[in-house]
């Protein structure tokens, strides 16, 4: 049943013409990746101040607050280029490992970001050892995304 979805998506039109374009895939692709990048460096500044590394002189509410709006642009970004992608190649997703990982660790990483970490960092003044435990976890989570993301084009 699920397959059947799967193939219903690549067979719309979206998902035809971009299969079909010698340059939709890749420009979408890109975006994507300029996408990853921006999601990353809005993560890891907040992560990495969590841990005690880096921006130490700033608070961590006030750094995730100045942070949020690039956070929430990346992955509204990464989430539209990311259906695209998906539409133009649902069967291989359909069979490829890689794309299980990413799509089922991505809602856990959005819903720790959005949910806990942005709820917990609201408190912290300081890294402490819950502090960086949640940014560990959130760079796992986030780093398994990714690699799993990047993996995909690279197995099935």
């Amino acid at each position: 049943m699920i397959l059947a979805f799967f193939e219903w998506c690549e067979a719309t039109a979206i998902g035809e013409s971009i299969r079909v374009s010698i340059w939709a895939f890749p420009v979408i692709e890109s975006i994507h990746l300029l996408g990853l990048c921006l999601l990353g460096g809005a993560v890891l500044i907040v992560d990495l101040r969590l841990l005690g590394l880096g921006l130490t002189q700033q608070r961590i509410a006030a750094l995730a607050r100045q942070v949020r709006p690039w956070l929430i642009g990346a992955v509204a970004l990464m989430l539209l280029t990311g259906v695209l992608l998906f539409l133009s190649e649902a069967v291989k997703c359909y069979y490829n490992r890689a794309f299980w990982v990413k799509i089922t660790t991505l809602p856990v990483a959005l819903a720790f970001t959005f949910g806990v970490k942005e709820r917990m960092a609201k408190e912290w003044e300081d890294a402490s050892t819950r502090s960086r435990l949640m940014g560990a976890a959130s760079i796992a989570l986030w780093f398994t995304v990714a690699a799993a993301g990047r993996w995909i084009g690279f197995s099935g």
